[in-house]
């Protein structure tokens, strides 16, 4: 009798985990086909429409070589480390650890400059000593030149660096600024979501940059790209890079005189130039300031991500930055964020001399892309230039020209609000995923009609490398619009 109880015991929790996998496997299968779907859907937006003509890009400022590690290889955790901190800039590896902790909890990304030159030759030392460690080609202009002539764009970008690193690019792309004996060097520490270490855990895959500049913080290129300008007349200009300067130790004044120069060579395009001023990670608030005044009313197009749109809204909006912001922000805290700078950017640009109007702002953030065009502005395809950016998210990631769903998710709500305040609740729409309205800012007596197009990402689950997303994906998104 008491075998017969065990046996039927027995059967009933087989029969049960039979039904509990085949339950798990369709709730599967269903996720999977809605991604394909969403997929789908985003390929037929971005392949939408074709280059018929190569757009003339031209990118400042600077290249590097970065060196990526796993950031638990390179940093290890002790109770010594106490609590997380933010440094202006790093000058021991006590200090490191600790900033590394304060942007490790967060899951935000962070580059800081390392005065001491000796740590920081130890550190890459050590990092090349792994054999997981890799070099690649860095910096901002240099990756979002080398995403430019991948999409088909004749490029001209300005970097000084070695002989050697010179060979690595492609010879499509025209290299402006000379040779150096030694190129800077980025020591890129990556992590993974829900990685551990010590007591803190990773909101979301991320990495903690640190550098010893001699020649991006001083834009080494500068004379020579300028000289390039007045002959090349590019479709585009992108700024960019001009974080190197955060808390570098300039002598009095050159910083100033060499944002002044940015400056002048913004002023000195013509309107048939579109100028692009790609944002980046910043802890020194007189440099921030510093570029809303030089830089950013001379720009007509803004790239930037999620820290770095909360980053630039403090500054303008409160007068003080932001170091870490919420790594996945709801769509209608960045719509609003984007509002009001757009808003403040194009009041200001009012009352200073040879100004741009801002017409379009991109904000990519892990679960979404968000772009806002003026409609009256000669920016072009903001939908497709919105799946095109959501696709370069996921491949560069996954380091993958195929989007594989079995590797992708989706973190993004099945519906989202336009706004905190009074927003419409719009569904996301697997068939049709890039959902796309008209809107009206009202910039004192002057109302702009804007297009704003926000598109999910196939967030990529198995990441190999974060460094250069935003530069890949703000680039492949202007590719469709210029």
């Amino acid at each position: 009798m008491g075998y017969k109880k065990r046996l039927g015991f027995g059967t009933f929790l087989t029969v049960l985990v039979v039904l509990a996998a085949i339950y798990y496997r369709n709730i599967d299968d269903v996720l999977q086909k809605r991604l394909l779907a969403l997929l789908h859907g985003l390929e037929k937006l971005e392949s939408k429409y074709v280059i018929t003509k190569k757009p003339k890009v031209a990118i400042g400022y600077g290249v590097c070589t970065d060196v990526f590690i796993d950031a638990r290889h390179l940093l290890k955790y002790s109770d010594e480390i106490g609590r997380p901190q933010h440094f202006d800039e790093i000058n021991t590896e006590l200090q490191l650890l600790k900033s590394f902790a304060y942007y490790f909890r967060h899951g935000a990304a962070a580059e800081r400059y390392m005065a001491n030159r000796t740590l920081f030759d130890e550190l890459v030392s050590k990092a090349r000593s792994f054999p997981s460690s890799y070099s690649t080609i860095g910096g901002n202009a240099a990756v979002m030149a080398m995403r430019f002539a991948r999409e088909g764009c004749d490029v001209t970008l300005a970097a000084k660096m070695t002989r050697s690193l010179h060979q690595m690019f492609p010879q499509v792309i025209n290299i402006v600024g000379g040779e150096v004996k030694r190129d800077d060097i980025h020591l890129i520490m990556e992590y993974k979501h829900g990685q551990v270490w010590g007591p803190y855990f990773s909101a979301r895959a991320n990495r903690y940059i640190v550098h010893n500049d001699v020649n991006n913080p001083m834009i080494s290129s500068f004379d020579a790209f300028d000289k390039v300008l007045q002959s090349y007349d590019p479709d585009l200009l992108v700024v960019s890079g001009l974080q190197m300067m955060d808390n570098y130790p300039f002598q009095e004044d050159k910083r100033k005189n060499l944002l002044i120069n940015v400056k002048r060579q913004m002023v000195e395009r013509p309107s048939s130039t579109r100028i692009h001023f790609e944002m980046a990670s910043f802890a020194e608030d007189k440099l921030l300031f510093e570029l809303c005044d030089s830089v950013v009313p001379f720009a007509d197009s803004l790239g930037m991500n999620e820290q770095e749109i909360a980053n630039l809204y403090n500054t303008m909006y409160y007068g003080n930055i932001s170091l870490v912001a919420n790594s996945t922000p709801r769509v209608a805290t960045v719509l609003d964020q984007m509002r009001t700078l757009f808003k403040l950017i194009r009041l200001r640009g009012k009352s200073i001399a040879n100004s741009r109007e801002l017409t379009r702002i991109h904000v990519h953030t892990l679960a979404y892309q968000a772009i806002f065009t003026a409609k009256d502005s000669v920016w072009k395809n903001t939908m497709a230039a919105a799946a095109k950016a959501s696709l370069t998210a996921h491949r560069h990631v996954c380091a993958s020209s195929h989007v594989d769903v079995k590797k992708a998710t989706l973190i993004m709500d099945d519906s989202f609000s336009t706004s905190i305040i009074d927003g419409t609740r719009i569904a996301l729409n697997i068939d049709k995923p890039v959902s796309c309205w008209d809107e009206i800012l009202k910039v004192e007596q002057e109302d702009i009609s804007i297009r704003v197009c926000v598109a999910p990402v196939l967030v990529c689950t198995q990441a190999s490398q974060t460094a250069g997303g935003g530069d890949n994906i703000s680039s492949a998104g202007l590719v469709l619009q210029i």
